[in-house]
């Protein structure tokens, strides 16, 4: 706790808010985007992001290594990449003794992992990252090695041109904290992106402005966030609801209840507030819940998705 007493909390929501405005000067707009990023972060959990190709997934996680001083790695999902691409492998390696197996750690050790493209890994090589994302280890030959700490993986993956992927399987989906849908840009963003990328400006350099120490600190400091009894309740209610609504065919599980507080919790912390708000709820509701319900078949039939389910239980 030597860190929490040293650093002031609104010194490190300050800097939490600094790490917004170094992405902002690589990533034109998804500012919904970048805070749900940073409230995965906070909470200690991982993010599924989901969009089209070319909107700047890659850039945007690269960039948030880059501002809170962070080890990044890429894995390229593709069918024929092994579960020890991602792990590693035992090698044999001479040394002053003779011939050893030594442990070659693989791109999972790292503090920030992009797992591009994640369903287009078998699901041999998908159930490799299971281990890494729940415990923060990686088992190997018997051994098992402990990751860095802080550890996040980031997946993407791509909602067309299913021909050749492997669905994650609802076992693995739930390890995510979040699924953040990464929309099209407005026209005035756009039109910024094109003014600065398509004219020789090129990426511009970033700060560290959040510390590894500090993001530890303020991991922390989320968990002791206060939220009110009642607004714990309705939360967890509605979570509760997606198990009894008509048109969801499997609901949420508690660990969906303890994600949702979780990242309202964060999502106050962002704000600079010392306390949840039932809009903290309502805005993370989306992010957490999507990928853990199953809408019925004549749900979908009638053209809803799992966000329209959401807000309708979060009206009611």
């Amino acid at each position: 706790m030597s860190d929490q007493t040293e650093l002031r909390i609104d010194d490190l929501q300050a800097s939490v808010a600094d790490v917004v405005e170094e992405i902002g000067k690589r990533i034109i707009g998804h500012e919904d985007v970048i805070e749900r990023l940073l409230v995965c972060i906070l909470c200690d959990g991982n993010a599924l992001l989901e969009s089209n190709p070319g909107l700047g997934k890659t850039t945007l996680v690269r960039a948030l290594a880059e501002a809170t001083d962070l080890e990044f790695s890429r894995i390229q999902n593709t069918p024929d990449l092994m579960p020890t691409d991602i792990t590693g492998t035992e090698i044999i390696r001479e040394s002053a003794n003779g011939r050893e197996f030594v442990f070659e750690r693989g791109p999972v050790f790292a503090n920030v992992v992009l797992a591009d493209e994640i369903n287009r890994a078998t699901p041999k090589t998908q159930a490799a990252l299971l281990e890494a994302m729940q415990e923060k280890q990686v088992t190997a030959a018997g051994q098992t090695y402990d990751l860095p700490k802080p550890f996040f993986v980031l997946a993407t993956q791509n909602p067309i041109d299913q021909g050749g992927t492997y669905p994650l399987p609802e076992a693995q989906t739930d390890r995510f904290l979040m699924k953040i849908l990464v929309q099209y840009p407005d026209f005035e963003d756009e039109r910024t992106i094109v003014k600065q990328y398509a004219e020789g400006a090129g990426l511009p350099d970033l700060d560290r402005v959040l510390p590894r120490r500090h993001l530890i600190a303020a991991q922390n400091l989320v968990k002791q966030v206060p939220i009110a009894d009642d607004i714990r309740d309705r939360a967890i209610d509605v979570v509760r609801q997606t198990r009894e609504d008509d048109a969801i065919e499997f609901g949420a599980s508690p660990r969906a209840s303890m994600a949702l507080v979780r990242a309202a919790k964060a999502r106050a912390f962002i704000h600079g507030r010392s306390h949840v708000s039932w809009d903290d709820v309502v805005m993370m509701a989306p992010p957490v819940l999507r990928h853990r319900i199953i809408l019925d078949f004549r749900t979908e039939r009638e053209g809803q998705t799992p966000d329209d389910v959401i807000a309708r239980i979060l009206d009611d």
